[in-house]
């Protein structure tokens, strides 16, 4: 058995852990505070939230050295101990955090041998090192080719670099349709907002396609609302502009389509960390800010002529399997037959030089 916990946090998460667990041989149990996904075919435990409470008297993050543990907090104390009574309840051979550094150590404190689903940026606070020393395993959904820069060598040797994944990889293209009605000439641009807060406002979109006059506006999240399959939408856009987010430039990357990121603010970086191996890689066209709207035409045509192609390399389209056969391999192990006997009790964990337990 595997414990899959997914962070409620924005739309990615959730989309990764369902590409995963759809191709294990191991049973995979989700948790989280997220609603079971429909397709989803083992159990889900869902989680009570952990959220509000006075941050400032509540000591978040444990004198700096973790990310959310508020004291005194009912609803943190109820959300590990449904974790914690999981996996006393199933002992489960494996467990995949996406992404909690305290759910992560919680099932290492259990003795279950622990993945962390990686994030770029700058992850060398104190929690994120921890999390990323205990893992048995980093799970990285981007090519090795384009290394995430100054992690310590311990890490690179356990992560297993998949290249990004989405619930769209191998699904056909839609036929040639019409375009939506008031949109027959021009070209087509897709903005992909996401669901985790984006910092464009209904101004910049409409100055942006004002300034564009041959192009046809679509806008996904943020101020145009949300739709549960983009990806006709992806298929048909001459452009697609988008944040930095692992899941939006992963959908970009499946349908191979020409695409502008504009990373957002979000913490540890990351965003501007996956846009800045966008360059690098001349996989899109890359702005650190949202461009002015004199600059968005010559912008659309420079993505037009970066083109799609080379998203090949970010995506290879095997991702989920890839993931899905190191957890099954990790999984496979399993817990030790029995007890572990000790040949000297006096050497067993938790016990002093007369073989008695120790106090602690």
């Amino acid at each position: 058995m595997i414990g899959y916990y997914v962070h409620h946090q924005g739309k990615g998460h959730l989309h990764r852990a369902r590409c995963v667990a759809g191709r294990t041989r191991t049973p995979v149990t989700g948790l989280s505070s997220l609603p079971r996904p429909d397709d989803w075919a083992g159990d889900w435990i869902r989680l009570p939230l952990d959220t509000g409470t006075d941050l400032a008297a509540a000591d978040p993050t444990a004198h700096g050295r973790l990310h959310w543990v508020p004291r005194h907090h009912a609803g943190l104390r109820s959300r590990t101990a449904a974790v914690a009574d999981w996996i006393e309840r199933t002992a489960p051979t494996l467990f995949v955090s996406d992404v909690s550094v305290e759910v992560a150590v919680l099932a290492r404190l259990m003795g279950v041998p622990v993945v962390v689903s990686a994030m770029r940026g700058d992850r060398s606070d104190a929690a994120h090192r921890l999390a990323y020393d205990l893992a048995d395993a980093l799970l990285a959904p981007w090519p090795a080719e384009l290394p995430e820069p100054g992690w310590p060598r311990e890490w690179r040797a356990k992560t297993e670099h998949t290249g990004a994944f989405s619930r769209h990889d191998g699904r056909p293209r839609p036929g040639a349709g019409s375009r939506p009605e008031g949109c027959a000439t021009g070209r087509e641009v897709l903005v992909m907002l996401g669901a985790g807060g984006a910092e464009v406002t209904a101004v910049d979109l409409s100055r942006a396609a004002e300034a564009t006059p041959g192009w046809n506006w679509t806008v996904l999240g943020g101020p145009g609302g949300w739709t549960d399959d983009p990806w006709p939408l992806l298929c048909r856009a001459d452009v697609v502009v988008t944040h930095a987010g692992q899941n939006a430039v992963a959908e970009c990357a499946a349908a191979r389509v020409p695409a502008v990121v504009v990373p957002q603010s979000r913490p540890h970086g990351e965003q501007h960390a996956t846009a800045h191996a966008l360059a690098e890689g001349g996989l899109a066209t890359v702005r650190d800010h949202w461009p002015e709207p004199r600059d968005w035409a010559g912008v659309l045509n420079e993505a037009v002529r970066t083109g799609g192609e080379r998203w090949g390399l970010w995506a290879p389209g095997d991702g989920a399997e890839r993931a899905a056969r190191l957890l099954d391999r990790l999984a496979s192990t399993g817990p030790p037959e029995g007890p572990v006997a000790y040949a000297d009790p006096a050497s067993a964990p938790g016990t002093d030089r007369s073989g008695t337990c120790a106090s602690r």
